[in-house]
């Protein structure tokens, strides 16, 4: 129990930043490719993710998505149930969000009380780089 408080205390004093790429699919495939073959280092302030236009990032991290996230940071629910009935919405609703929340890293899920999966938000804040005034083409 002092060891989940200690860890809770440490993370509330650094701040986590997601920082999120914005570029065509083939400059992410070719950093990818260039990474994965060692011509490349992924550097420590470079995004973690990546989305191909503003239209995907915003489908991603909706307004109800960030409803979502404010609610699961602020009540710290230990079910997607307890948070589906905290935010007044179907269950199924919640876990379609979650699971597309979690395939980008953005939520991940701890056990809470009898055994449920208790999400959590990984990170406190988030930075979008990508191309200001050229279009981003997707091919």
């Amino acid at each position: 129990m002092a060891k989940r408080r200690r860890k809770k205390k440490a993370a509330a004093m650094s701040k986590s930043v997601l920082r999120i790429g914005i570029a065509s699919r083939e400059e992410i495939q070719r950093r990818t490719i260039e990474i994965a073959s060692g011509k490349r280092r992924r550097q420590h302030d470079e995004p973690r993710v990546w989305f191909t236009s503003i239209d995907a990032f915003a489908r991603v991290l909706s307004g109800k998505s960030m409803l979502l996230l404010e609610m699961i940071r602020q009540s710290e629910p230990e079910s997607v149930s307890e948070l589906a009935e905290r935010l007044g919405r179907r269950k199924p609703n919640v876990s379609r969000i979650l699971k597309k929340l979690t395939e980008f890293g953005i939520v991940e899920f701890e056990v809470g009380k009898h055994g449920k999966k208790a999400p959590r938000v990984r990170y406190d804040d988030f930075r979008v780089e990508g191309p200001l005034g050229r279009r981003v083409t997707t091919g």
